[in-house]
């Protein structure tokens, strides 16, 4: 049989790893805590972060599609500018080829003279 004076210091020693493990344990316990709020802290964050990034995507894509619009309007208002352009340069070598016809018409009285 054990002494008891070596069982109760046996036990002391006991009682003191037994309130330093649930020392451990409570520790733990709270750093798991703080770590599944550091977590759903995290979670809405990002939730936060993706919700202000798709915003700035439809606002984007919003800005790209009025930049477009006004491009096609630039463009066919270029190719309209271009078109009466083309019209009245065509109006104008007409009436050069008339001049050209009449000066020829002239010179030919002239020279038939």
């Amino acid at each position: 049989m054990a002494e008891p004076a070596g069982i109760e210091q046996r036990l002391t020693s006991l009682e003191a790893r037994v309130e330093v493990v649930a020392a451990d344990a409570s520790a733990a316990r709270h750093l798991a805590a703080a770590h599944d709020r550091d977590l759903a802290d995290l979670g809405v964050k990002v939730d936060a972060n993706r919700r202000a990034i798709n915003a700035l995507g439809i606002q984007t894509a919003g800005r790209f599609d009025r930049v477009e619009q006004r491009l096609d309007n630039l463009e066919s208002k270029v190719d309209t500018g271009f078109a009466e352009m083309r019209a009245k340069f065509d109006q104008s070598a007409a009436g050069h080829e008339q001049i050209v016809q009449l000066l020829d018409h002239v010179i030919s009285r002239f020279d038939s003279e």
